[in-house]
């Protein structure tokens, strides 16, 4: 282990209906993240709130600024000095839609950052699942990092994100340190597609990919994938954390050595080799 290795912490949750008891979940986990040498929590996507019923779910859906779901989880970072990446929750933007928006909180308290989802999760599964984000959801339009973290430049993505290299080409190019892809994949994409592109995205972007995951059956009858993952920019999964879960979230730990990143840039230097692909 070198001096430039960090623990990481990762809450796989089963997140319900309730807003306050996933507040307090996450909450609970960022204590105790700290309270065993992580440097950062990652939480999944829709942390706050996972409702497919979207006229139920409304009742909760407010600006950020109003949110006790997000206010709750900055007064633990700050209690606990703890980093926390919340994975995205559903907050009011502007105008009639919603966002999927992901937060990165300093042991202060403040918000460091802020990414909208950039790709709506719009199919038809062959199970019969049929997904439609657009129909609540706006689109984001950057690409974002987060500079100066514990663990260097931290990039953002989404779920659904993971499909569209693009974007991973973008945060590669940033020499992005870290990139967070929490989700909350479906069973069956899951089971084809989950391991296979979180090492493919770690390889192209000689990063570190952390992805904290939803688990299980939820209240609102979805059931998710799981298998929270962290892997290196080699491709080797440092952590795979199943399909532990429940109410109150599975915490994981996992040690980042940063130093890899350098050692595998020098023998797979990618990103420094591309060049513009011709269009005609």
């Amino acid at each position: 282990m070198s001096a430039e290795t960090r623990r990481v912490a990762l809450l796989q949750m089963t997140t319900g209906i309730d807003p306050a008891a996933n507040a307090a979940a996450m909450a609970s986990a960022a204590q105790a993240a700290a309270g065993q040498g992580a440097v950062m929590l990652f939480t999944p996507e829709m942390s706050g709130l996972l409702d497919r019923d979207r006229a139920r779910g409304s009742a909760h859906v407010v600006p950020e600024a109003e949110s006790p779901v997000l206010a709750e989880v900055r007064n633990a970072a700050a209690k606990a000095g703890i980093w926390v990446h919340i994975g995205s929750m559903a907050v009011k933007a502007d105008g009639a839609r919603w966002a999927n928006r992901a937060f990165v909180i300093t042991p202060s308290g403040e918000i460091a950052a802020r990414y909208d989802k950039i790709h709506m999760f719009d199919v038809d599964l062959a199970t019969g699942e049929t997904w439609r984000e657009s129909a609540a959801y706006q689109p984001g339009e950057a690409v974002v990092t987060v500079d100066d973290t514990p663990l260097g430049r931290l990039g953002l993505a989404i779920c659904y994100d993971i499909r569209f290299p693009a974007l991973f080409e973008a945060l590669g190019q940033r020499r992005c340190d870290v990139i967070a892809i929490p989700a909350a994949f479906t069973v069956p994409t899951g089971r084809a597609h989950w391991h296979l592109m979180q090492r493919a995205r770690a390889v192209e972007a000689s990063a570190f990919v952390i992805s904290a995951a939803q688990v299980g059956r939820h209240e609102d009858g979805r059931e998710t994938f799981g298998h929270s993952l962290v892997v290196d920019p080699w491709g080797e999964v440092v952590l795979d954390m199943g399909e532990t879960g429940g109410p109150e979230g599975a915490l994981g730990f996992a040690e980042v050595d940063l130093a890899r990143i350098a050692e595998v840039r020098a023998q797979v230097p990618s990103l420094a080799n591309r060049r513009p692909i011709p269009t005609s």
